[in-house]
């Protein structure tokens, strides 16, 4: 077969075609290359490669020259940051509000021509001008005319990008509480909640905080959505070491430019202070359950920990928040204040000597997404002067009227999981309770895990004979204790006593009143 001095482009070895093509097409390397190689362009490469040229071997020199490791990249980013601040302006005038953001945090200079006035006031403008007819002056010429020359120059650097954040975060607001008007009568909720999640693009996440400040945050990994509360699940492989740890904070998390259509999770976000926790609570008069890998931890209000039992390090945290004002708890706060709630006026009692009445409770227990119970108790009442050491007792399924008595369904346990393992924790539950006085206005809420304690002796009532468990739960409003009994014949619990303790405190500032 006769030899081909030349190869065909087509036909051309793929190692020697790639190594060319590339050197071919950038001036830059070629003119890093000619600078390591000297006048001659050849006696630096016989010193680095090792290859003796001649005139009838340019292919190979131009080879050996490209074979040899390009330098380090970062000289670009340093002539970047090097152009005179016009040009970077210039180029900053064609980002979007959101990449402009991100720009800002590369360095300090960065930072400052990012928060220029003349930019952010056409992207305030872009955004905010109000809508004309085709036949009028352009909307966004409008507001940039409005917007006179010396105005834009006296404000301070970053006046425009504040003005325009805070009318984004002010718009979210409205066109929430919009969504959030509709109220279910049954529960005092609002009906559309889940989508109002949905297009506020909320999100939540807990920062764990060391004793030297150094902080983590992570973004939740799962959630369910109840009949009226949220359940979010955190869990991986790289949790900070549990004894460096002294709190968490759980907050919610915005996105700064609402775009439904472009979600991210790179984009901006502003965090909403929920709740804030001190680890060091996780003691045995916390834990509420275990199996054989991990031990949970309840903390106020509706937090659970789940420590590995071997390692004493983080398993998962799972959070339970009631759809009572989750929205704005999650949004107007701030990172580092909670949202504060709006001063209560207090109802007017028509008739204070007959006590409380017409009372209704709304009851979910489930675990994992799996539901135990789901009811609606109407028309409670109790008596004044029913008052035991400084509560209202209000009793909702009485032990004496087997009629009352509910069963739950199924197994009742705690399913949780990680990106590993799985289990179920038999005896613990979440428990959510939602309490409407009497003008179906919220009396009191809350979403919180809670553990089934076995009684000292099995019951052994008129109505049923079994293994006694009491559930209770207690915060600064209220307490709430059942009963519940094993049935071995039919394998199921049976709630056979429900009452609430009201504290007496919460009833006079609900009513403005002295009970």
């Amino acid at each position: 077969m006769a030899t081909r001095r030349g190869w065909p482009s087509q036909h051309r070895p793929v190692g020697l075609q790639d190594s060319i093509r590339p050197f071919r097409g950038s001036c830059a390397a070629r003119g890093r290359a000619g600078a390591a190689a000297g006048p001659s362009g050849v006696s630096c490469f016989r010193k680095v490669q090792g290859v003796k040229s001649s005139a009838g071997d340019t292919g190979l020199r131009q080879y050996a020259r490209y074979s040899q490791p390009r330098e380090k990249s970062s000289n670009c980013s340093v002539y970047f940051d090097r152009m005179p601040s016009e040009i970077l302006l210039k180029i900053f005038s064609y980002l979007d509000a959101m990449s402009l953001l991100c720009t800002g945090c590369v360095n300090r200079r960065f930072y400052h021509l990012a928060n220029d006035n003349f930019i952010w006031v056409r992207i305030y403008s872009m955004a905010f001008s109000p809508k004309r007819s085709k036949w009028e002056v352009n909307s966004e010429e409008e507001t940039a005319m409005s917007v006179s020359l010396p105005s834009v120059e006296d404000k301070e650097a970053g006046y425009w990008k504040k003005t325009y954040i805070t009318k984004q975060i002010t718009s979210v607001k409205e066109a929430l509480a919009q969504v959030l008007k509709p109220v279910n009568p049954y529960t005092g909720l609002p009906v559309k909640i889940k989508e109002a999640l949905r297009i506020s693009g909320l999100g939540w996440a807990i920062i764990l905080r060391e004793s030297n400040g150094r902080e983590y945050i992570l973004p939740h990994v799962d959630l369910s959505l109840n009949d009226t509360s949220i359940t979010l699940v955190w869990y991986g492989k790289n949790w900070p070491c549990l004894a460096t740890l002294s709190t968490l904070n759980l907050c919610g998390m915005t996105p700064v430019f609402m775009d439904r259509y472009k979600a991210s999770a790179k984009k901006p976000r502003w965090h909403s202070l929920i709740a804030k926790y001190d680890l060091s609570q996780l003691t045995e008069s916390t834990m509420i359950g275990c199996d054989r890998l991990v031990r949970i931890f309840s903390l106020n209000p509706g937090l659970v920990v789940g420590v590995w039992k071997k390692e004493e390090e983080l398993a998962f945290v799972m959070a339970n928040l009631h759809f009572h004002l989750l929205v704005e708890r999650s949004i107007l706060g701030s990172a580092t204040v909670p949202y504060e709630l709006p001063p209560h006026v207090p109802f007017l009692d028509d008739n204070p000597d007959y006590g409380l009445h017409g009372y209704q409770l709304h009851l979910d227990m489930h675990g994992g997404g799996v539901f135990f119970l789901c009811g609606t108790f109407r028309n409670l009442f109790t008596m004044k002067g029913c008052i035991e050491d400084g509560y209202v007792k209000l009793t909702v399924i009485h032990s004496e009227n087997s009629r009352e008595h509910l069963p739950l369904i199924g197994k009742v346990g705690l399913a949780w999981r990680t990106n590993v393992f799985g289990a179920f924790i038999e005896s613990c539950s979440v428990m959510d309770v939602t309490l409407l006085d009497e003008h179906r206005k919220l009396f009191w809420c809350w979403s919180s895990a809670v553990h089934m304690r076995p009684a000292a002796c099995p019951s052994d009532g008129p109505h049923f004979l079994g293994q006694t468990y009491y559930v209770d739960y207690m915060d600064m409003e209220g307490k709430v204790h059942a009963e519940l009994v094993w049935i071995e014949e039919t394998e199921e619990y049976f709630i056979v006593n429900l009452v609430l303790y009201l504290s007496v405190a919460k009833i006079n500032h609900w009513f403005g009143t002295k009970y």
